[in-house]
């Protein structure tokens, strides 16, 4: 198992922070977050991060990397994770050869439901670096969808074949890398797959038990405090933090203005979370690689083990 990154990948609520806690304490390994909102400071319970007792069992990497008031780049975190995996490589090659499973090698988990991230690594997406502009883009997007559609079209014939009429947001980030390279987002694209194998581990559950894990997990939150963390988080910052709209986030931050009750506040969050549940699993399932279990299976942790313990013999 020399040299290999293990994934543990699926839906929101399908337990893959747990699994992979236990498969890291059998491994000796480390966990690397693939959560787009984990990597912010201070947004902890409504993003389900990892407790201080947890991080204190299993070292996990690339959460609270990043200020709730700055934004880390997908290309940010690519590199992060990049080196970080190297890292525990470059550790492993310096031990002597041992093919025990439980080794003092630190064998990274990559462990996360945002999927781009998850991509960006084991397909080694080239990413154009280049950061976002505030005063370009406000430039750009005072021209209109129609408009700049119409100028990406011209400069990036590739790109606008690809990207909806409609898609402002992709537009405006092509149009962004462009006019500060000078070269078409489509010539700076690709992939570029790591050499090193790979383990994908999906999680996945039927939908009334879906439900149920997102239903208990809402209500473990704001048994946890969530609504005194956003209320906290918006005095601090201010109630017009983007991160503040963010599923769960959002929902709450109705409540604590008036606007709705606790009880709709809860049930909102929890029909938005299905709904990203839902497009999390659409997302996954498009990569033949993964290999799925059953969350609710109770012998799951061992079904798990015995796939990475084949590594040592693949």
């Amino acid at each position: 198992m020399t040299n290999t990154l293990i994934v543990i990948c699926g839906a929101t609520a399908t337990g893959k922070s747990g699994l992979a806690l236990k498969l890291a304490q059998r491994l000796n390994s480390i966990i690397l977050s693939a959560d787009s909102r984990q990597v912010y400071q201070e947004f902890d319970i409504g993003t389900a991060k990892p407790t201080l007792q947890e991080q204190q069992l299993v070292s996990h990497y690339l959460i609270d990397i990043c200020a709730p008031t700055e934004t880390l780049t997908l290309a940010q975190y690519q590199e992060q994770a990049q080196s970080l995996i190297k890292y525990c490589f470059e550790c492993d090659s310096a031990n002597q050869p041992n093919s025990q499973l439980n080794s003092a090698s630190p064998v990274p988990l990559l462990v996360g439901g945002t999927g781009l991230y998850i991509k960006s690594v084991v397909k080694g997406l080239k990413i154009p670096r280049v950061s976002p502009q505030a005063e370009l883009r406000k430039s750009l997007q005072q021209l209109g969808q129609k408009q700049l559609y119409a100028f990406l079209s011209q400069v990036d014939p590739s790109a606008g074949a690809k990207i909806h009429a409609n898609d402002s947001v992709r537009t405006l980030r092509a149009l962004e890398v462009f006019y500060v390279t000078g070269i078409p987002i489509s010539k700076q694209q690709g992939e570029n797959p790591p050499s090193y194998p790979i383990l994908q581990i999906g999680l996945d559950c039927e939908a009334e038990a879906l439900r149920e894990r997102i239903e208990k997990r809402m209500d473990k939150m704001l048994a946890m405090g969530f609504v005194e963390e956003v209320e906290k988080l918006g005095q601090k910052y201010g109630w017009d933090l983007p991160l503040l709209e963010t599923l769960g986030y959002g929902e709450i931050k109705q409540y604590l203005k008036g606007e709705i009750d606790l009880k709709k506040a809860r049930k909102l969050t929890i029909s938005h979370t299905r709904q990203f549940a839902k497009r999390q699993t659409t997302w996954f399932r498009a990569y033949p690689e993964i290999e799925w279990f059953d969350a609710n299976d109770p012998d799951l942790l061992e079904q798990v083990w015995l796939r990475v313990k084949r590594l040592s013999v693949d």
